[in-house]
């Protein structure tokens, strides 16, 4: 079976995708816990497994990432499960990071909330 995505929840989750990636939005504590689901774990570029607990405990901290995110594209895995898939270009003290990028996002009666994400290293 076929799902599609509205232009209305493409652009939903284009921003709330590229909103991880501001310090104004990721660092809040309110988008936080709306956004991450409780069972939300993430597969780190590091290869370190995080808990939704130790992401929504991270302190602010600047982030210098290349918006909007290169190659992202969007598919429903069913009509209410969503994978957005996209390259990272992250800068961390003068040297480029770029992960390949997977989030599985969750439409909920709260809006969409993020389940999943898992980020691998590449070089291009």
């Amino acid at each position: 079976m076929f799902f599609t995505l509205s232009e209305e929840d493409r652009a939903i989750l284009t921003r709330l995708e590229e909103d991880m990636w501001r310090e104004v939005t990721r660092f809040d504590r309110t988008f936080q816990e709306q956004r991450f689901a409780a069972d939300f774990f993430e597969f780190g570029r590091s290869g370190r497994v995080y808990t939704r607990d130790r992401i929504v405990r991270i302190d602010s901290q600047p982030i210098h990432a290349v918006l909007p995110l290169p190659n992202l594209a969007i598919r429903l895995l069913d009509q209410n499960t969503a994978q957005v898939t996209y390259n990272s270009q992250v800068d961390r003290d003068g040297i480029i990071e770029y992960g390949r990028r997977s989030s599985i996002w969750s439409r909920t009666e709260n809006g969409w909330v993020m389940r999943f994400h898992q980020g691998t290293p590449y070089q291009p």
